[in-house]
């Protein structure tokens, strides 16, 4: 692994391990071979954003109800999860799939969540979209807004639930941006990964059992989510995610007839090819120097290496950079945080690792100046 050291005059500093969400990168021998159903096809290692696998990854089409990913989020980031409404009765005359709603009923913005993101419920996707924006329309335009920031430059979303609609497209790479976003919120991560979830919904509400249609959940060692979906125009879509030793996995298939076998066989190909890699870094001769302190430098050390999902391709490509401010004041106590190291790959900060003071540093006493020791004589003798 080659490492390259700079110190910087200021540091941004970053209090625990933390992955970037910088744009997805292509290794040099990313494999086009692997023999699938799917019309087009992306597999990428989630922290780091490689692209380990590719087929017509960028290719516009129908994406079915793994427009719910994009759903459930947005519902998610717009807060208010456990606050009790009535949903709209024309939002939930949708069909296809369904959560059970219906005219008159209650329910949370959470339970409407689990309702799209298990049994994939269209009347669940447009209550949420009528709860959050006000109308179908004005949702899609907080969909494709929130796409663009993603850097999603080849979806368009018309509907909430994914059902067909003129002009509405995305592709095998930006729904696999979209779920490396989406699995970095807890909520969505929780429910998407779900097996079963028992909501309370209705009129009155009343507890029922929810079912995620996702059989990898329970078929597939580490699988964490996160989407089915099916149109007779899509045909089988799916996103899934699947975690083990510290490496996380995201693969798409979009018209994948047989796609349980295509993930099986993209998840073992990316688990194979990605280890966690200790990215340790020796900070034993780093100093940083100490203006007024008893001591003029104090050592840093890190409590915590980086463990890297990475390829052997990817090994030599990390370099370490080292962020310490010119100087610091005295005061400083032991574990402090002072500055950090940064792990780079291919020019695109990856992971950040913050640097603690080894020690503490008192304040050096500071003496009286001349005027100050008269002072302090003449009050001892006349006690004022």
């Amino acid at each position: 692994m080659s490492v390259l050291k700079i110190c910087a005059a200021a540091a941004s500093i970053v209090m625990a391990l933390s992955i970037s969400a910088q744009g997805l990168t292509y290794l040099k021998d990313t494999k086009t071979d692997i023999t699938l159903s799917a019309s087009a096809a992306i597999l990428i290692e989630a922290d780091t954003g490689t692209v380990l696998y590719a087929k017509n990854e960028k290719e516009h089409r129908s994406i079915a109800s793994t427009t719910k990913i994009m759903t459930a989020l947005l519902t998610i980031e717009a807060g208010d999860l456990d606050k009790r409404f009535t949903v709209d009765p024309i939002a939930i005359n949708v069909e296809g799939t369904s959560m059970g709603l219906k005219e008159g009923d209650t329910v949370t913005r959470r339970a409407l969540c689990a309702g799209m993101l298990l049994p994939s419920g269209n009347d669940a996707a447009n209550a949420a979209a009528i709860s959050v924006a006000g109308s179908s329309s004005a949702f899609a335009e907080m969909m494709n807004n929130k796409a663009a920031a993603l850097g999603m430059s080849d979806s368009r979303f018309v509907t909430p639930s994914g059902l067909d609609a003129d002009g509405q497209y995305s592709c095998a790479y930006d729904l696999a941006v979209l779920a490396r976003c989406a699995l970095k919120n807890d909520v969505f991560r929780e429910i998407c990964g779900s097996v079963k979830l028992t909501e309370e919904y209705g009129s009155p509400p009343y507890k029922r059992t929810l079912v995620n249609s996702n059989k990898l959940l329970y078929s597939y060692d580490g699988c964490i989510g996160v989407k089915t979906g099916f149109t007779d125009n899509a045909g089988r879509t799916l996103v899934s995610a699947a975690e083990r030793d510290g490496v996380t996995l995201i693969a798409v298939t979009l018209n994948a007839p047989d796609d349980w076998k295509d993930h099986t066989k993209l998840l073992d190909y990316g688990f194979e090819k990605v280890r966690p890699t200790d990215a340790a870094y020796d900070c034993s001769s780093l100093r940083v120097p100490v203006i007024g302190g008893e001591q003029e430098y104090i050592g840093v050390k890190t409590t915590s290496s980086a463990a890297l999902p990475l390829t052997a391709e990817q090994k030599e490509q990390v370099q370490v950079t080292v962020y310490l401010p010119k100087f610091i004041y005295a005061g400083v106590t032991a574990g402090e945080t002072v500055g950090e190291l940064r792990y780079e790959l291919y020019g695109s900060e990856i992971c950040s690792v913050p640097l603690l003071a080894s020690e503490s540093c008192a304040a050096k006493p500071q003496e009286l100046s001349v005027i100050a020791k008269c002072v302090k004589f003449l009050r001892s003798i006349f006690n004022f």
